[in-house]
């Protein structure tokens, strides 16, 4: 595998965005670039609706593939062969090569066009030629490449297993003859796709320990945002292993977003003022108001656009219709909840795809669970609820002041 020298990058909504599509290409070729840049010198270019990578220099696969297939805008990357003359016998060598270098005698596992694993013994798989002949000075037309290139193939691999199904093939051979060259691919490893991010604003994310808001952030990053996160830190009802355990979770969510700017808030003085002038069955309710309020603060400083958090309907009291419109009223800021009509497993096999769920589930508590009522109002009234934080003009000010002010910040890479 480490004879790879060349990767295709592919991609797919990138693809629906008309004239402005470079613009997308432009921001993942950035992405790409500052992905693999402390692995070695790479070269990453865009050639007619096709990005290439190409090393210029030794490299660790297996790093760069664990690196690129993380990057939001790549559906799949394909390693490639290069056929360096413009000939067919040059073509023909560099598909025997890509053969040899990507499968073995041994048990092969990859990936089809459809991002199904296929696993087979040796060469007992299926194959396609399908040849795109972009420079039409090729002496051959399409056609006659895929007919030769099978021909070649079956002489080869024939005895090992290697078969045809032009209708439902395990693989298909790709075959592209751009400027003076001759490209060769067929294994494709699943990106994560999406937009690049960088190509739709930025928000700020309520990072707590929990399953379901490392989901919502990589959800939302997922669509091209850059995100930040603040989370609210109630030492000491909450432990210094609950913030690592955050952080952890927003690096995991970094694998995939880029480097995130973690907020860390003080918030136990505001959550003791709270729990001291107002009714205990309203604590959470006023508390993630404030909490709301902290973040839109934070995000306006920032530039960023909007509030992400990862609730679901009806979770939790908190979660209900009425809970959520009366916490969204303590802000003029546009709300994000990716996950609200998912359920909890669905949230959880999310978690578990992305790699968050076993650091999510580690026993570590969060701000939002210390000061609960046994009894919660499930259907609060806004009325009610600003009757009772009147109570607290004069006190809270100068705190939330404080906290925003005093905020540590962590890059979480």
């Amino acid at each position: 595998m480490n004879k790879v020298n060349m990767f295709l990058v592919r991609y797919a909504e990138i693809g629906t965005k008309g004239k402005n599509r470079y613009v997308f290409e432009d921001i993942l070729c950035k992405r790409i670039r500052k992905r693999l840049e402390p692995l070695g010198d790479f070269e990453v270019r865009r050639d007619f609706g096709r990005i290439y990578i190409e090393a210029k220099s030794d490299y660790d696969y297996d790093e760069a593939i664990e690196r690129l297939t993380k990057i939001f805008g790549i559906v799949g990357l394909c390693p490639v062969t290069v056929a360096e003359e413009f000939t067919y016998e040059s073509l023909k060598n560099a598909v025997i090569t890509h053969f040899k270098d990507n499968f073995s005698d041994g048990l092969n596992e990859f990936y089809n066009k459809n991002n199904k694993l296929i696993t087979r013994n040796g060469y007992d798989f299926s194959f396609k030629v399908h040849t795109r002949r972009v420079n039409k000075e090729f002496p051959m037309n399409s056609m006659e490449v895929d007919m030769e290139i099978g021909h070649d193939l079956l002489e080869e691999f024939e005895e090992k297993g290697l078969h045809v199904d032009v209708h439902k093939p395990d693989i298909m051979v790709e075959v592209e003859l751009r400027g003076e060259k001759g490209y060769v691919y067929s294994r494709i490893l699943p990106g994560p796709g999406g937009l690049p991010v960088g190509t739709n604003g930025k928000a700020m994310s309520l990072l707590s320990g929990g399953i379901d808001s490392p989901v919502a952030t990589y959800m939302v990053a997922k669509r091209g945002v850059e995100m930040e996160a603040v989370y609210y830190n109630s030492p000491p009802y909450t432990s210094a292993r609950a913030l690592e355990k955050v952080e952890k979770l927003g690096t995991i969510v970094a694998q995939y977003s880029g480097p995130i700017k973690l907020h860390i808030v003080n918030f136990t003085d505001i959550q003791l003022c709270i729990y001291d002038n107002c009714p205990h069955d309203q604590l959470t309710i006023i508390m993630k108001r404030i909490m709301f309020q902290i973040a839109q603060r934070l995000a306006e400083k920032d530039e960023c656009h909007a509030i992400v958090t990862g609730e679901s309907i009806g979770q939790v009291s908190s979660q209900t219709m009425q809970s959520l419109g009366v916490i969204d009223s303590a802000v003029d800021f546009p709300v994000y909840r990716p996950v609200i009509g998912m359920d909890k497993q669905e949230i959880v096999e999310y978690s578990q795809r992305i790699g968050t769920f076993e650091t999510s589930i580690e026993p570590y508590e969060d701000c939002c669970t210390i000061f609960v009522d046994k009894h919660p109002v499930t259907k609060p009234k806004l009325a009610s609820i600003e009757k009772s934080e009147k109570r607290l003009v004069g006190k809270i000010e100068e705190l939330i002041d404080k906290a925003v002010e005093t905020a540590e910040i962590k890059i979480l890479k």
